[in-house]
């Protein structure tokens, strides 16, 4: 039977010494800091296969070869398969540029740049997703959940006024930080046909409708009571966000959207301002959520208001449950109170 080495490249041997270098240099560095110094091994591992392959042809019986000799040379070490080194290459060709490997990618699980790599092609949106990831400290599954989900097309999204009622640095923020529509996949088969249903449900999944909502948000309570003259007003839920520094005052409607609903919104912003917000904080957002809303209406309504309020859609949608094992990151009421000083 021949040598499988005899049907190698001429230079293959200085080739498997280099690479062999490489692996030896990291061993100490990876112990240290071991994702980002072995996501950065294996970039380089996968970029000098890309590299041999592209420029001298290199044939797909070199990886194998590869994969037997790293084993050999390190048997402490795993991830020296065949399917693992032809992931390297993957990984490499997907991100080309070793700084934007090192500024984000590297900070990611190999499990969360594998996903990146099998559910998305297009470089910019894979990006994005990355910044997202390890901005928000989402899991593998968390961020397969919000690929699916197409959180990039309703990022950002949402008719508002912020532009006419903040200043150019906090409405850029607040644009963000809303989404247009609201995925809620946990409301079950038959969508809520009254808001205090609607209510209800948002409360016993409190933890999916903040990853919803987004990072920074902190929930406050629900019906929370604002005493105006001699009646009594209740706000269906009050959130505060952490970088906006300010309460968010979220209305629930099970129908379409009425140009009524801006007047009390605006209302309650008013109140909560006056009643809850310390000195510190910057002026109330108001979010209203509807089932149905035409565009020129919502804008119509929202003309000459002085106050901050977006206004976007809740769509029911049956997908798999979040995983078990995500756990909010956001403050709970108990500390968002110690750090407002209740």
């Amino acid at each position: 039977m021949n040598d499988p080495k005899s049907i190698l490249p001429s230079d293959y041997p200085g080739f498997l010494a280099e690479i062999k270098s490489r692996i030896s240099s990291e061993r100490v560095r990876a112990a240290l800091s071991a994702n980002s110094a072995m996501i950065l091994l294996y970039w380089d591992v996968g970029r000098s296969i890309l590299s041999r392959q592209g420029e001298q042809g290199w044939g797909s019986k070199v990886i194998e070869q590869l994969s037997r000799d790293l084993k050999a040379a390190f048997p402490g070490m795993t991830g020296f398969a065949v399917r693992n080194l032809r992931n390297m290459r993957m990984f490499a060709r997907s991100w080309p540029e070793r700084a934007i490997v090192i500024r984000f990618v590297s900070q990611l699980p190999l499990g969360t740049n594998i996903s990146l790599m099998n559910k998305l092609r297009d470089p910019d949106l894979r990006l994005w997703y990355a910044e997202r990831a390890l901005e928000d400290g989402w899991t593998r599954n968390m961020l397969v959940f919000q690929i699916e989900s197409q959180l990039h097309l309703r990022h950002g999204l949402s008719q508002h006024n912020f532009t006419a009622t903040m200043p150019p640095v906090a409405s850029d923020l607040a644009a963000e930080v809303f989404k247009d529509p609201y995925l809620f996949d946990f409301l079950g088969t038959d969508a809520p046909r009254r808001e205090a249903e609607l209510e209800q449900k948002l409360i016993d999944h409190i933890q999916h409708f903040l990853l919803e909502l987004g990072q920074g948000f902190a929930f406050f309570g629900r019906q929370v009571e604002l005493k105006v003259g001699e009646r009594e007003f209740r706000i269906d839920l009050l959130f505060y966000h952490l970088k906006l520094r300010c309460f968010v005052v979220v209305e629930l409607k099970t129908g379409r959207f009425e140009p009524e609903y801006v007047g009390k919104l605006n209302m309650y912003l008013n109140a909560v301002d006056e009643l809850k917000a310390h000195s510190d904080d910057n002026p109330s957002i108001g979010l209203l959520l509807v089932k149905e809303k035409d565009q020129l209406v919502v804008e119509y309504a929202l003309g000459g208001t002085r106050k901050p309020m977006g206004v976007a859609q809740w769509e029911r949608q049956i997908t798999k449950s979040l995983p078990e094992e995500w756990k909010s990151s956001l403050p709970t009421v108990e500390e968002l109170e110690a750090e407002l000083g209740k």
